[in-house]
């Protein structure tokens, strides 16, 4: 896939061909339990491989004296198609907004803009670059790469709107057959955070957060699935793992 159609041709004027400059492998095998922005899971990791004639070595020059990157890039495994109404997990998967006021998969090209951290860069043998705290499904589709610059990108006196705030997280707990599951896993030092970053977010539908259901849910993280249901008393909802087993081929 090296070359972006556009979704819809307008009479009036011209519309670009995006190129895709590279792809992400990701610790994120399928949608389901990526976190809603990028900061909130940082234990996350990928790769995004530059494509040929993109991966030349003077493409990156310098790029490693930054620390953040924005990367533009595709929802593919989004619909074709996009509605002027989207329904946003914070605002509960029921209220509705105009889609330029959300951050919705479902948009008109099907564009993202992710923050990254820049955990270096390899080019050794084409270019690699070496991502953390990433929302990147794997597969996804880059088309473009900009450094963060905090002097230019932050704004102090921005207004969040609905999403002022960040999410609030869950209490993680792993019952004894998840624990010994995690522990056998070759990487456990590097997975069980990012299990508990990811857990902490509840990543069930926004529609069933209210529910006292007691429904059980999977979550694919590298090579695992992890088996997870919520609980609620008087102390809260709580996140129990109840299984950290090999992902099915």
């Amino acid at each position: 896939m090296n070359d972006v159609r556009p979704i819809t041709e307008q009479p009036d004027c011209q519309s670009p061909t995006l190129a895709v400059i590279g792809t992400v492998s990701s610790c994120y095998p399928d949608k389901f339990g990526i976190p809603r922005q990028p900061s909130l899971a940082p234990s996350a990791t990928a790769t995004l491989q530059l494509h040929p004639p993109f991966d030349h070595p003077d493409a990156v020059r310098g790029l490693e004296q930054f620390s953040h990157l924005w990367l533009t890039f595709l929802f593919h495994h989004s619909p074709e198609r996009w509605t002027p109404l989207v329904r946003p997990p914070r605002l509960g998967g029921n209220t509705r907004i105009g889609v330029f006021a959300s951050r919705s998969t479902h948009r008109p090209n099907r564009l993202g803009l992710s923050l990254v951290e820049l955990a270096g860069v390899d080019t050794d043998d084409g270019v690699r670059l070496h991502l953390r705290a990433h929302d990147l499904v794997d597969g996804t589709p880059v088309v473009d790469i900009k450094p963060y610059l905090p002097w230019a990108d932050r704004a102090d006196q921005a207004s969040g709107g609905f999403a002022a705030d960040p999410p609030d997280l869950l209490p993680v707990s792993f019952t004894r057959d998840a624990e010994q599951q995690l522990d056998r896993h070759p990487e456990a030092d590097r997975l069980a955070p990012l299990i508990r970053e990811v857990m902490a977010q509840d990543p069930r539908p926004a529609y069933r957060r209210g529910d006292r259901d007691d429904h059980r849910y999977g979550a694919r993280l590298h090579d695992v699935d992890v088996r997870f249901r919520v609980t609620h008393d008087e102390a809260g909802s709580r996140v129990i793992v109840e299984a950290v087993v090999p992902a099915a081929p």
